[in-house]
């Protein structure tokens, strides 16, 4: 049997809404053009697909299995139509990104207003989340992380230089409890941990010494996802805290914090923006991209 394309487009739609109504709004037609064609792909298959309330939708086990077949590929055909409209005209519409909450210079303001006042046509839509995860999969056009967690088969733009972690606390934290002198002594001072997630270990602190890599496992008294929190918690004293210079740097140029064990705090490789090789660079992407450059 030939499969009715429109038909399963239809039928993805009132899957994904639970809704004749919605499904119908979201097309442009008429509640009943929608139901009409369910109707006529369930007597085609032979098995009803949907169960229709007064009050809601919901599919049988049989349209479970199709739209689970079916919505890959109907996703993919969305972009690949997507992708060619696209091809001319100024960059326009949703520009969806992952950004990780660590990256201060990509959101701070200025490039992302910059990028807006210039491409007044593109709707931007960022999730600020420290969670990795495949932005292709999850439908966003671009994330940004540090480089050496970005998976190999995309591409990569920086966004900055080096970087580095700093551990710091606040002067009138040194002056109570004096400075580790090498990071194996966190251990018996107060610390201000990170974790990405609840239920997870906080993460471990990174250093080097004579040119190899090692990490501290501390104790935090104190542990959040937050930067700014664990930020505002060192500079009122409540311990030592460990990020990325960028996000201290304010509060160290007006000393409201220390920077300590420096020589064992090496650089490394950066925030890029990333994405998919594997897709069409729509317009508003490339726009992205290109003012991404021009301001490095």
């Amino acid at each position: 049997m030939e499969p009715d394309l429109n038909a399963l487009a239809v039928f993805a739609l009132v899957a994904e809404e639970r809704s004749f109504r919605a499904a119908a709004d979201r097309m442009g037609v008429t509640r009943s053009a929608v139901s009409q064609t369910i109707r006529r792909l369930e007597e085609a298959l032979g098995i009803a697909l949907v169960l229709r309330t007064t009050r809601s939708v919901s599919l049988t086990e049989a349209g479970e299995r199709l739209y689970g077949e079916v919505a890959p590929a109907i996703a993919d055909m969305r972009i690949a139509v997507e992708a060619t409209g696209n091809l001319r005209g100024p960059a326009r519409g949703q520009l969806r990104l992952a950004v990780s909450s660590i990256a201060e210079r990509f959101l701070s303001g200025p490039f992302l207003a910059s990028f807006a006042e210039a491409n007044p046509e593109v709707q931007i839509d960022v999730t600020v989340t420290d969670e990795e995860f495949d932005i292709v999969a999850e439908g966003y056009d671009a994330g940004v992380r540090l480089g050496e967690v970005i998976e190999q088969d995309m591409i990569a733009v920086p966004v900055a230089g080096d970087e580095r972690q700093l551990a710091v606390c606040s002067p009138g934290y040194l002056q109570r409890f004096g400075a580790p002198s090498h990071p194996s002594e966190l251990a018996a001072h107060r610390c201000i941990g990170w974790r990405s997630v609840p239920k997870v270990a906080p993460y471990r602190w990174e250093f080097a010494e004579a040119g190899k890599e090692f990490s501290v496992a501390v104790a935090p008294e104190i542990t959040t996802n937050d930067m700014a929190l664990m930020t505002k918690l060192a500079v009122a004293g409540a311990g030592i805290t460990f990020g990325m210079e960028e996000s201290f740097r304010p509060f160290i140029d007006r000393g409201e914090l220390v920077p300590i064990l420096e020589s064992f705090c090496p650089r490394f490789a950066g925030f890029y923006l990333y994405y998919s090789s594997r897709r069409h660079m729509a317009p508003k992407l490339r726009a992205l991209v290109d003012h991404l450059r021009a301001l490095r």
